[in-house]
Parts: C-alpha cells; structure tokens; sequence
C-alpha cells in the first residue's frame, strides 16, 4: 500500500492505493465522505490520479511554458523578474512543481493568479504563498475561498481555505502588470464558468490563458451554482475568439494547448448543445425527457470522455437556460 499525504484548500486528505484503485480512509473536510463525491468519482478524484504521474512540462514562446498533470493547466512567465503563474495547481504535485520551476530558471515565484475558485486551481496556494508568492485573485474567488461552499454537483462542501492560501491581490474588472519585459493584462468579463473567472493575456507572447472558460476537447463544467451559466460561457468565448487571431496561443483550464480554431471549436459546441436543449426545454420537455433526447449526442465523439460526460453536460446546460 502506498499512502499520499496532501491538503486540499488546507485541509488534511489520506489517500491510498490498493490494487490499482484508490481508497479514501479519512478525510477532514466540511463534507463527510460519500459514494459519489467529488473525490471518490469525481473530478477531483481523477486529479488526484493523474498527479501521481509525470508533468507535461511544454515550453511555448517568449518564455511562456505550460504545465499539464496538476488538477487545472498551469502557465508559468519566467524571467529576471522572477516568475508569474496563472493557477496553482493541486498541492500533490508540489515537488513535480517546484522541479519543474527550478528547471526554468533559479528566480522565484512572485504571483500566482487564480483563473477562479475551484480546487483543481487554487490547492497549491498556500505553499506558493509560504514560497513568497502574491495571489491575485477575482473578489468573487475570494469569497468562494474564505467561506464555506457546498456545491451540489460534486455533493461536497468546501471549508474555508487558511489564511496563507487566500489571494491578498483583488481584481474587480482589470489589472495590468509590467513583468519581465513583458505587458500582463488580467480581466474579468462577468459571470462565466463561476462568477469569478479571470483570463490572463500576455502581450510579448500573444498568449491568452483563459482558465475553465475553455476546455480543449472536453465538454466543461459550468458552475451554475456559483455564478456560471451556459449563456455567459458563450459569451467568454466570443469576447477571447475576437481577442485573439491565428497566431495566438490559447492556453485552455483542461486539455492540450490550443488556438483560435479550436477555441472557435468549442464556442461552436457550446452553442449546438445549448441551442438543442433550449429547443427541448421550450417545447415543454422535463430534464429526464431532455437527457434521453441526447442533444449533445453530435458532439461526444469531440468532447466526451473526459470528468464531464454528454449526460452531466446537458444537465449543466438546462439548469443554466
């Protein structure tokens, strides 16, 4: 049996590996630990398996490198001034992490910016923080993140992270950085997958970190719960399609680094699935009655597979119509 002590937003979580499954003996978290729960067969529970691995470590342009295999994709600015992250990653992979950042040169991490709240994205705050590093964050994230937060999709409820692992850095709408040689635009559009995203632009690169507001061949979670809805998820990718050109690096919160093709891809799917269950919904159809009509059947081939299936995918929809 191999153990793994981590701390998801600061909480202590014993994992354990029998016969190729993982078994979750203790947790410490608001939730009591149930049978289909974000960290049994859930999202979470497949993070936690995929960190067990390698890095996808993936050098870009004008020293921008993509990280892949820590929960959300994370994207790293490293140069004299030292480096700037866009997301924190799940703290199992810290030393992958700090491996991995050593190798891109010996400055240290200075901000970490959380594209929005969820844990997949924000878990490696404290010890990036204890490292010297300023989180920035939507005023929306910090909320999530400082107080108690059920979500009835995952059937989990988050505590309130610790104070070394809540962003001290507030952005409202906008906020530019001058960071190694280079112009760092942030921006919050509204409401999206949460109603906290923020989308990281790095000028000298051409580059556009856009966080859960782009899934790259997957279908997304929507977080209707907390501030998302299908109708601003389209939004977010229509402003980030005209923001970017050919050229441009989109860098998505799951799945390989893309384009503006593949953004426009998924913008396409968004609105496909969208415009069928508005169709069904209108025409007096209940959410079982939808779900069995398969409208996102078109699209699975593309974007199934992954944490959010065309089923779940569907229900995320209607509940945000």
């Amino acid at each position: 049996m191999k153990t793994l002590r981590t701390s998801p937003l600061g909480m202590m979580l014993s994992l354990a590996i029998v016969a190729g499954t993982w078994v979750i003996p203790t947790l410490s978290f608001a939730s009591e630990p149930g049978p289909n729960d974000y960290f049994h067969t859930g999202a979470g529970a497949r993070y936690l398996v995929r960190a067990q691995t390698a890095l996808d470590i993936e050098p870009q342009r004008d020293g921008i490198t993509v990280l892949l295999g820590s929960g959300g994709n994370i994207t790293v600015l490293s140069g004299p001034d030292g480096k700037f992250l866009v997301d924190a990653g799940i703290s199992p992979s810290r030393a992958k992490l700090q491996v991995a950042f050593n190798q891109l040169g010996a400055t240290s991490v200075k901000y970490v910016v959380n594209t929005h709240w969820h844990w997949d994205h924000t878990d490696g705050n404290a010890w990036l923080h204890a490292a010297g590093a300023t989180i920035v964050a939507q005023r929306n994230t910090y909320k999530h993140l400082t107080q108690t937060t059920h979500v009835n999709e995952w059937n989990w409820t988050f505590s309130p992270v610790p104070v070394d692992a809540r962003p001290t850095l507030l952005v409202d709408d906008e906020k530019t950085f001058d960071f190694d040689g280079t112009r760092i635009e942030v921006e919050n559009l509204g409401a999206g997958h949460t109603d906290g995203d923020l989308w990281v632009y790095f000028v000298k690169a051409d580059t556009l970190v856009l966080g859960d507001t782009f899934w790259n061949g997957h279908f997304p979670y929507i977080d209707n719960e907390d501030g998302g809805n299908i109708d601003s998820a389209i939004q977010w990718a229509n402003s980030a399609i005209e923001r970017t050109t050919d050229k441009t690096i989109v860098v998505p919160g799951h799945g390989p680094v893309g384009n503006r093709a593949d953004l426009i891809a998924f913008r396409d799917m968004l609105v496909g699935v969208s415009d069928n269950v508005r169709a069904l919904k209108q025409q007096g159809k209940s959410l079982d009655e939808i779900i069995a009509a398969k409208p996102a059947a078109a699209f699975d081939a593309r974007w199934g597979g992954f944490v959010i299936g065309q089923d779940h995918f569907v229900k995320l929809v209607y509940a945000g119509l």
